[in-house]
C-alpha cells in the first residue's frame, strides 16, 4: 500500500468535488421543473405529447447510464457540428465545447425522466378534492397547483428526489468517459504515472462515501422539516 500516494492523491482529486458538485446542482436544477412538465403531461394525458413523454420516459429510465454517455458523447458534438457549420454556416467550434456541458446535459436527461415519474406518483397521492375544493373558492387551476397540490407533492417526493440526487452523484463517477477532470478522472490520472489504482480507487470510494453521507443527512433533514410543515398546516 502506497500510503503517500493515497493521502496526495486525496487531496488532488477533492480539488474535483466542485466539477461533481456542479454537474448534480446543473443537472438537478435543470430535471425539476422539466420533470414537473412531463409528469402533469402524462397525469393529463395530452394529446400527442402523452405518448411520446412515456417513450421519452421509458427510454431514459431502462437504458443503462453507461450507454447514455457513449452514445451521447459520440454522436452530439458531430450532429451539432453538421448542423451549426454545414446546415445553418455558423463558424462555431463545436468540438471544443467543454465537456462538462455534455455531461450536465447528459445526466439533466435522466433526471428529467426519473424525476417526472416521481412528480407523477406524488401529485396522484393528493386527494382530488383539494383540487376541487380550491377552483370552488375562486382559485385558477394554475393557482391550484401552485399553491395547494405543489407544495404537498414536494413534500410526497422528497424521499424519491433525494434517492434521484444520490444516484446522480454517484453517476457522475461515469463522467470521465467524456474526459470531465471530475473525482474519478483525477485520481485515475494520477494512478496512470505509477499504477497505483488500488490507493486512487480507495480514495475515490472515500470522497464519494463523504458525499452520499452528507446528501442523506441534508435529505434526512429537509424530510423532517417539511413533515412538520405539513402536519401543522393539517392541525390548524
Amino acid at each position: 500500500m502506497n500510503v503517500p500516494f493515497l493521502i496526495q492523491t486525496f487531496w488532488s482529486a477533492i480539488k474535483a468535488v466542485p466539477i461533481t458538485l456542479l454537474i448534480t446542482g446543473a443537472s438537478l436544477l435543470i430535471g425539476l421543473p422539466l420533470g414537473f412538465l412531463l409528469a402533469w403531461i402524462k397525469i393529463r394525458k395530452i394529446r400527442i405529447l402523452y405518448p411520446l413523454v412515456v417513450a421519452y420516459t421509458s427510454l431514459m429510465r431502462a437504458t443503462p447510464m453507461v450507454l447514455l454517455i457513449l452514445l451521447f458523447y459520440s454522436t452530439l458534438p458531430s450532429l451539432l457540428n453538421v448542423l451549426v457549420n454545414q446546415k445553418l454556416h455558423w463558424n462555431v467550434k463545436v468540438f471544443d465545447t467543454n465537456p462538462i456541458i455534455y455531461a450536465i446535459i447528459v445526466f439533466a436527461l435522466i433526471a428529467v425522466a426519473n424525476l417526472s415519474e416521481v412528480f407523477r406518483s406524488a401529485i396522484l397521492t393528493i386527494d382530488p378534492g383539494q383540487k376541487e375544493a380550491a377552483l370552488m373558492v375562486g382559485l385558477t387551476p394554475i393557482q391550484a397547483y401552485y399553491r395547494i397540490i405543489i407544495p404537498q407533492a414536494l413534500v410526497s417526493a422528497v424521499p424519491n428526489i433525494g434517492n434521484l440526487t444520490l444516484n446522480i452523484l454517484k453517476g457522475t463517477s461515469l463522467a470521465f468517459m467524456m474526459t470531465v477532470q471530475e473525482v474519478t478522472a483525477v485520481a485515475k490520472t494520477a494512478a496512470s504515472y505509477t499504477y497505483d489504482y488500488t490507493e486512487a480507487y480507495i480514495d475515490i470510494f472515500i470522497i464519494y462515501f463523504i458525499l452520499g453521507t452528507i446528501l442523506q443527512i441534508i435529505f434526512k433533514y429537509l424530510e423532517r422539516y417539511l413533515g412538520r410543515h405539513k402536519l401543522r398546516g393539517t392541525v390548524v
